[in-house]
C-alpha cells in the first residue's frame, strides 16, 4: 500500500471515530499535516497551523457556552477556572489520544523519528485543528456536537479548585506571617498566536512552585495551584 493510500485509509477510519463524514476531505488532510511534512514545499497553508488557531477559538466558544448553561449560578471567576481546565493543552491531548489522532497524523521524517505522534503539544494542536476542520466543513453545529461529546463528560466530572488559586495562596502565605508570593516568568516559547509561558512562584522559606499556560495569568494560577497541592490544601483534580 502506498503512503497516500495509507493516509486515505487512516482518514476514513478517523472519520468513523469522529462520527462525522467530511464533504471536503482536504480540510481533514490539512488538519492532520504537521509543518515538518511540508517543510520542503514551503507551503505554510498545507499544514494544520492556521486551523489550530481557528480551532482554539471554536473550542473556547463551545466550552464557554456549555459552562454558561450548565452552571447558571457560577460567578465569572469560577467559569474562567473551569474553562481554563477544559481547554488547556493537556486536556486537548487527552481527547486526541481518545480519538487516536496520532494514527492519522502526517509528520516529516525527523519529527516522526522523535516520537511526534505521542507528543502532548503536537496532539493538542492537531486536536484543535480537527475541530476547526469540522467547523469549516459542517458549521458550528457539527463542531458543537464533536466538542460536547468529548468535553461535556470532563466538564461534569471536574473536581479541581473553584476558588482563585493565587488568592488562596496569598491568604495561606499571609496566614503564616509571610510576604505575598512573588511570580516570575522563567520561560516563554511558541509563536505569537499561541504562546506558552512557564512561571515560578516564590514564598519566603518555601520551595518554589512552577506552572505553565497559554498566558502569563494562566501560568501564574497553575504555579499557585502546584504549591497548594504540594501543601495538601487541594485534592487531585
Amino acid at each position: 500500500m502506498t503512503a497516500r493510500k495509507r493516509q486515505v485509509a487512516g482518514e476514513a477510519a478517523l472519520q468513523e471515530r469522529l462520527d462525522y463524514r467530511f464533504h471536503d476531505t482536504s480540510l481533514l488532510t490539512r488538519a492532520l499535516t504537521h509543518g515538518s511534512a511540508t517543510a520542503r514545499s514551503g507551503a505554510s497553508d498545507a499544514s494544520y497551523q492556521r486551523l489550530e488557531f481557528l480551532g482554539d477559538r471554536v473550542l473556547g466558544l463551545v466550552v464557554a457556552t456549555m459552562l454558561h448553561h450548565a452552571f447558571p449560578k457560577a460567578e465569572e471567576g469560577e467559569l474562567a477556572r473551569r474553562l481554563n481546565q477544559l481547554v488547556r493543552r493537556e486536556t486537548c491531548a487527552e481527547v486526541a489520544r481518545e480519538l487516536a489522532l496520532g494514527d492519522a497524523l502526517v509528520l516529516g521524517d525527523s519529527e516522526a523519528q522523535t516520537g511526534g505522534k505521542r507528543k502532548t503539544a503536537i496532539l493538542a494542536d492537531v486536536c484543535e485543528a480537527v475541530i476547526a476542520a469540522v467547523y469549516l466543513d459542517g458549521g458550528i453545529e457539527a463542531a458543537q456536537t464533536l466538542v460536547r461529546r468529548h468535553w461535556e463528560p470532563r466538564m461534569r466530572s471536574y473536581t479541581g479548585p473553584l476558588r482563585d488559586p493565587k488568592t488562596m495562596l496569598q491568604e495561606w502565605a499571609q496566614g503564616r506571617g509571610k510576604a505575598a508570593p512573588h511570580y516570575e516568568i522563567v520561560e516563554r516559547s511558541g509563536p505569537d498566536h499561541a504562546p506558552r509561558f512557564v512561571v515560578s512562584v516564590e514564598i519566603d522559606g518555601e520551595e518554589p512552585g512552577t506552572g505553565a499556560g497559554g498566558s502569563k495569568r494562566v501560568a501564574e494560577q497553575t504555579a499557585a495551584e502546584a504549591v497548594l497541592r504540594r501543601e495538601g490544601l487541594l485534592g487531585d483534580a
